[in-house]
């Protein structure tokens, strides 16, 4: 489990303000898929909130600790229902995603746009 400094804490506390919650966890508990969603999301999110429904007060403090354990992220946050939880991505070229090549190919066009269009109103051929 990673901890935080109160300053990372307050900074991330106040980016998950917006967000909406990614997965919910209700009736059957904590199961693996449930771990294997979370996983998912931390993946590709970092700053993830997740809803609890149905589960009893004094439950939700280890059921928030258990997925901290086991997914080695921190807890941001515990309100009611709701857990804010954060773990950092490393940043490998390798787990990088690039942008599709359609994107690249019009932003490509826009820059050739661009440089066709400053040459016009240049006077330079």
């Amino acid at each position: 489990m990673t901890e935080l400094s109160p300053s990372q804490r307050r900074a991330l506390r106040a980016a998950a303000h917006h967000l909406n919650p990614v997965v919910s966890i209700s009736q059957k508990g904590l199961t693996p898929s449930v771990l294997a969603e979370i996983d998912r999301c931390l993946k590709a999110h970092e700053l993830i909130k997740l809803r609890l429904y149905g589960i009893e007060r004094d439950v939700r403090a280890t059921l928030f600790g258990e997925i901290c354990m086991a997914l080695k992220c921190a807890e941001v946050q515990h309100i009611g229902n709701l857990l804010v939880l954060w773990r950092e991505n490393p940043k490998d070229a390798a787990t990088e995603k690039s942008a599709p090549a359609t994107r690249r190919k019009a932003e490509a066009m826009t820059k050739k746009q661009a440089a066709a269009r400053s040459e016009a109103r240049s006077g330079k051929p």
